[in-house]
């Protein structure tokens, strides 16, 4: 694995501990020569990832819709910065870039992204690990709304794996290595 794709939001949300857990993953994916995949914003967790891959000497690309540079406040010091037409362009090229893909607390454009993923991953368009960081139980609705679409008829037990869940950064990244080992 080269390189982590990071969906997150574009503000820091309420408790801090969000904003700590968006460090802690950039300096860990610095610390392991994984390079970061973002949104390429400088606001909010998005930039807060940024900054603390960039602090730890990490390769960070962002990939940008042209129309979000001034509403997201596009990064101007990564190691590059792609401006794309469209979200699904943005989508399109953080896949590319990407080795495995990793949510943390967001909002709707966090979902799009990280549901995108798995949906490709369900169709076979790629076999890259997908983990979200539930941190303090914030994605706890979602989960229990995958299993109730599981236990529904919904969802596949086998789509449903697909999503890696941890709520520490450093057993995330563990997990998604263990998952490409035994692919």
């Amino acid at each position: 694995m080269k390189r982590i794709g990071v969906f997150c939001g574009s503000s820091k949300g309420g408790p801090a501990h969000y904003e700590a857990a968006a460090a802690e993953l950039g300096s860990h994916l610095a610390a392991r020569g994984l390079g970061l995949v973002y949104g390429g914003g400088k606001i909010g967790l998005m930039g807060v990832v940024a900054d603390a891959a960039l602090a730890g000497g990490g390769e960070v690309i962002g990939v940008i819709p042209d129309n979000l540079m001034k509403r997201e406040i596009g990064h101007d010091h990564l190691s590059e910065l792609v401006v794309v037409d469209s979200m699904n362009e943005r989508k399109l090229k953080m896949a590319e870039l990407s080795d495995g893909f990793i949510a943390l607390p967001g909002g709707l454009g966090t979902l799009d992204e990280l549901f995108e993923m798995l949906t490709w991953s369900q169709l076979g368009l790629h076999a890259k690990p997908c983990g979200l960081l539930n941190l303090a139980g914030y994605y706890d609705p979602l989960l229990a709304f995958l299993e109730r679409g599981e236990q529904e008829g919904f969802i596949k037990p086998e789509h449903r794996n697909l999503l890696l869940v941890r709520d520490e950064v450093e057993a995330l990244l563990n997990m998604m290595m263990e998952n490409l080992e035994s692919a």
